[in-house]
């Protein structure tokens, strides 16, 4: 059950959990059982502005405490999320749907996030002293950055741009997903237990369109969202020639795992299984789409169906399960329906996917899809071309390495992909070719290291990367030249050929 304190919250406005006159509430069933009442959160829109007031009052004083001691108020706000890290990877996975396993990788990547950017990611950003120049390179902070979070990484995803924002100078607020909002309370009880000064930190809660009205609210300096790549294009048309706030896009993607003959089988089948299936598809680094080449291609499809026959689909919170339901059931639905428009357009269904009975649970279940096109050319409007954000893999058989990498780019996306080869050479004739922003040799799609950055090109991004270049994405960088030794004389200059 619910604690007392997350029950009714409000929102956490100006150091505090605010209760404002109420313009609607969110009212959260799990997806893993819809009798399950995972919170009731109200929300109110006097209460966007108060957060952005309270975050604009704080943000000089936040600015001049100095890196120092923010690094230090961080390290009190991670030891926080190790005290509370159990209680957030149950709601985690009663919220989402993610297997109680999962739910503890990502409370472990956000206590990690803030060792990265207290360690090499502030390393990015920290002043630069030049030896041959008297000058420095000085990061500093926006002002009031929004931090707009997804559902599938509640936590993982916004703690990731908020950390940095926070060590930088910047105050936030952040709106979390409507489908997910307990987990932001968890995080905002963090940074007050933590004794971050009031209007550092602030949640608020509502639907989708407070997420619009704070993406192009005026006293918002600079604006990071996770989400889909049709909502990235809405926020930058929403500007309205704002170009002085700077937004940060983190896109979804149609993933490609390109697959060679000289691959290794049995690891190749099982890490594609993974990228494919782990949190029901709903990552925005899964591999939908699978490419090999012919001479391996009917054992990799056998091993792979036999695989994900095998995974177990049940509710989050029991032992031995590695899939849990979809966010919901307009999702399922949206999902199927694909599956559909793709087997009335020539591709083979070898796992069909479709609804999951959980005894004893009613949620949003599926089982994993595998579907096989006719041709290496077969689309399916709907299918093919859009972002499924479900556990559903389309296999495509290819003549060789060439062609693969032609189908592979032929996306509007161009967020990660993986190579499956043991030829170092062929990896590099792919990374060479393929225009995405993480590139993986023998590894998932779904998965990036926090030490490196993360982010995609094409429609997958805005060249804004994440991962350890965050702080880069939430500060501006001044160029400070200092007094040379001794006055240089000007050329042509009358008198005494001094400025």
């Amino acid at each position: 059950m619910p604690s007392p304190l997350l029950d009714r919250p409000g929102d956490y406005v100006d150091g505090d959990f605010r209760s404002f006159a109420a313009s609607g509430e969110l009212r959260i069933e799990s997806p893993a059982d819809v009798a399950d009442i995972t919170g009731i959160h109200p929300y109110a829109q006097a209460a966007l502005p108060a957060a952005l007031q309270a975050a604009r009052r704080a943000f000089p004083a936040w600015r001049r405490l100095g890196i120092e001691a923010r690094a230090q108020l961080l390290r009190s706000y991670q030891a926080r999320l190790r005290t509370h890290a159990a209680a957030i990877s149950e709601l985690i996975a009663r919220e989402v749907g993610k297997p109680l396993w999962e739910a503890k990788t990502e409370v472990d990547a956000m206590i990690s996030k803030v060792d990265v950017m207290l360690g090499p990611g502030r390393v990015v950003t920290d002043t630069r002293v030049l030896s041959d120049l008297p000058g420095e390179v000085r990061h500093l902070p926006l002002g009031v950055i929004a931090v707009i979070g997804p559902f599938n990484f509640p936590g993982h995803l916004p703690n990731g741009q908020i950390v940095p924002a926070l060590l930088l100078g910047n105050c936030v607020v952040h709106k979390p997903s409507e489908k997910t909002p307990g987990v932001a309370t968890w995080m905002a009880r963090c940074f007050h237990e933590a004794g971050f000064p009031a209007g550092a930190f602030n949640v608020v809660q509502g639907p989708g369109e407070f997420g619009a009205e704070l993406s192009t609210h005026a006293e918002v300096d600079g604006l990071m969202f996770t989400g889909s790549a049709a909502v990235g294009r809405r926020i930058v048309a929403s500007q309205g020639g704002h170009f002085e706030r700077l937004v940060a896009l983190e896109l979804g993607g149609k993933n490609a795992s390109l697959v060679l003959d000289d691959c290794d089988l049995e690891r190749t089948a099982r890490t594609l299984a993974f990228a494919a299936y782990v949190t029901a598809g709903q990552r925005c680094t899964a591999t939908s789409r699978l490419i090999v080449t012919s001479g391996i291609a009917e054992a990799l499809i056998a091993r792979l169906t036999e695989i994900a026959r095998g995974l177990r689909v049940g509710h989050p919170l029991d032992a031995g399960v590695f899939m849990g339901p979809m966010i919901s059931s307009a999702a399922r639905e949206r999902l199927i329906a694909a599956q559909e428009a793709a087997r009335r357009s020539g591709f083979r269904a070898l796992l069909p996917g479709g609804h999951v009975r959980v005894a004893g649970r009613e949620g949003h279940y599926v089982q994993p899809a595998l579907h096989v096109a006719e041709h290496a050319s077969t689309e399916a409007p709907g299918y093919s071309d859009d972002e499924l954000f479900g556990p559903d893999l389309a296999v495509y058989v290819v003549r060789d390495l060439e062609q693969g990498l032609s189908l592979a780019n032929a996306t509007w996306s161009g967020l990660t992909a993986a190579v499956f080869t043991g030829n170092r050479d062929a990896f590099e004739q792919a990374a060479d070719v393929l225009r995405v922003g993480v590139l993986q040799w023998n590894r998932a799609t779904a998965g990036a290291s926090a030490r490196l950055p993360f982010g995609g090109v094409a429609a997958s991004g805005n060249h804004r990367p994440a991962g350890i270049l965050a702080g880069a994405a939430c500060s501006y960088p001044m160029a400070l030249q200092l007094p040379a030794a001794q006055a240089e004389p000007l050329p042509n200059w009358p008198g005494s050929g001094l400025d």
